[in-house]
């Protein structure tokens, strides 16, 4: 409780802080992606593709963290500017499986080395150590989180 009894201490609030954290760490990626013509979501869904050729929309939402409806019209733009491609047919179901195209493999190299050159200026002030800790307690509070929500 805060010192007026009342809501959350937001200097001492762990989750406003990972909040802080997010937010700043976001805005930086997208200074470092504006010149190269994209956004965060845009880089995310490349790197998703990248390291899984043949997402569908719907998991390429999830991993985004944006709306089916916000991934659909970017990657409408993406397969219109030659970055990834769909097939016309859905070979399964209804979802029609992206894939990069070598245009969208070079713009996720060049986007690749200024997202990590952010990551590096995050974790500058850092020993290894304390690298190692955060990244394990971040996970310990992410599955934490997530249990009992039915993996949704």
């Amino acid at each position: 409780m805060s010192q007026n009894g009342r809501g959350i201490d937001l200097d001492k609030s762990l989750g406003y802080l990972l909040k802080e954290a997010s937010s700043a760490l976001r805005a930086a990626m997208e200074e470092v992606l504006r010149p190269l013509g994209m956004s965060v979501t845009h880089y995310s869904c490349l790197e998703l593709l990248a390291q899984r050729p043949g997402l569908s929309n719907s998991e390429l939402a999830r991993g985004a963290f944006v709306t089916r409806q916000s991934m659909n019209v970017l990657l409408q733009t993406l397969e219109r500017e030659g970055y990834v491609t769909r097939p016309a047919e859905a070979p399964v179901g209804k979802a029609l499986p992206a894939r990069l195209t070598p245009r969208g493999r070079r713009s996720l190299e060049k986007a690749t080395v200024a997202v990590r050159s952010v990551e590096v200026r995050m974790l500058a002030g850092m020993t290894e150590t304390e690298q190692s800790d955060a990244f394990r307690i971040l996970q310990s509070m992410i599955h934490s989180l997530r249990d009992g929500d039915d993996g949704a």
